[in-house]
């Protein structure tokens, strides 16, 4: 079993940071893969961002590349989502997600265990 808590989110303006992160507990992390989703309301689930635990190999979606930064801490078995230059599209829940190696990593069928999200709100 996998425990993951995410948090940081909130209400932020237009050009502003975050920073999400996620806890997880309950196994070694090594050959696994860390993943950040979003889901906005009316919308699919879809991928922002991933980590690999070992390596720190990282992919991004399009629309986050140059923006967002994706990072661990392994001591603290923590993954870390930076958030710059946020827009009004950004808005959504942002989840946290762990699943073996995989080269899907970009599909939430990739992922076993999901963190309970957490909000972020971008005003224009």
């Amino acid at each position: 079993q996998v425990q993951l808590v995410e948090s940081g989110g909130g209400l932020v303006q237009t050009g502003g940071s975050l920073r999400l992160s996620c806890a997880a507990s309950g196994r070694t992390f090594s050959g696994y893969t860390m993943g950040w989703f979003r889901q906005a309301p009316g919308k699919e689930r879809e991928f922002v961002a991933a980590i690999r635990w070992s390596g720190g190999r990282t992919y991004y979606i399009d629309s986050v590349k140059g923006r967002f930064t994706i990072s661990r801490d392994n001591a603290q078995n923590t993954v870390y989502l930076q958030m710059n230059s946020l827009k009004p599209e950004d808005t959504a829940v942002y989840y946290c997600a762990h699943g073996p190696y995989s080269n899907s990593y970009y599909y939430t069928n990739s992922y076993n265990y999901w963190g309970q999200g957490t909000q972020v709100t971008v005003s224009s």
